[in-house]
Formats: structure tokens, C-alpha cells, sequence
């Protein structure tokens, strides 16, 4: 892997190290890093649901980092899921007010990866920037 191929890939990669993570602590044990406490079966399968979603997101990201076939697709999909979350933090943040740090935190990474992919994307489609 070339130096210009970690600095294309390195927020996936990171995206994938945050994301697998969490995706199993939203699907298996929300309640013990938030302060949520699910009641009903229809409350777990959702978090069910949001975990599958990060999974399929995150195996989705690790094959663009591998194939170069895939990486356009997990590059536009992590800019949209980084800054859609980051978005809904940042609204949350206005309308609701600040959150704990840990979603502090979160709105800044998330906004960050997602502006880092936009980057990586105006460099990729730049004609003179033959390596993609």
C-alpha cells in the first residue's frame, strides 16, 4: 500500500475501528455506555436493526479498502453516513441541548470524517491525479 493509498483510506479504516465496535454495543448492551434502557421487544429490535446497519456499512468500507473496485461506493457511503450522523448530532446539540462528552466528541469525529472523505473525493476526481 502506497503512502497515497493510506491517506485515501485511513478514515475508512478508522471509521471501521469506531463503527464494529459500537454497532455491538448498540446491538448487545446499549444501557451500559448510554443511558438507555430498552423495555420492549420492539426497543431491541431496533437496536438490532441499527447494529446490522453499521455492520453491512463497515463490511462495505473494508471492501473499498481492499478492492479498488469498491472504494468509490465506500467512500461516497461513509461520507453520507459520517455526515448525516454528525448532522443529527449537531441538530440534536441545538435543539435539545449538549449532549454528554462522549457525543460531543462523536458530532466533531464524525463531521471530521465525513469532511476528510470529501476531500479524499475532490482529490480522486481531479483529472491530474492519475493513481486511483
Amino acid at each position: 500500500m502506497t503512502n497515497k493509498d493510506i491517506i485515501s483510506k485511513i478514515h475508512l479504516f478508522i471509521s471501521v475501528l469506531i463503527v464494529v465496535p459500537v454497532a455491538f454495543v448498540y446491538g448487545f448492551c446499549p444501557d451500559t455506555q448510554f443511558n438507555i434502557q430498552l423495555q420492549t421487544i420492539d426497543e431491541h429490535n431496533f437496536f438490532k436493526a441499527i447494529m446490522g446497519m453499521y455492520l453491512g456499512f463497515s463490511l462495505l468500507w473494508i471492501l473499498g479498502i481492499i478492492k479498488a473496485s469498491y472504494f468509490k461506493v465506500a467512500l461516497i457511503t461513509n461520507i453520507i453516513f459520517m455526515l448525516g450522523l454528525g448532522s443529527g448530532r449537531l441538530l440534536s446539540w441545538c435543539i435539545e441541548g449538549t449532549p454528554a462528552f462522549g457525543y460531543q466528541f462523536g458530532a466533531f469525529a464524525e463531521l471530521f470524517l465525513g469532511f476528510y472523505g470529501l476531500l479524499v473525493m475532490k482529490y480522486h476526481s481531479n483529472p491530474h491525479n492519475i493513481s486511483k
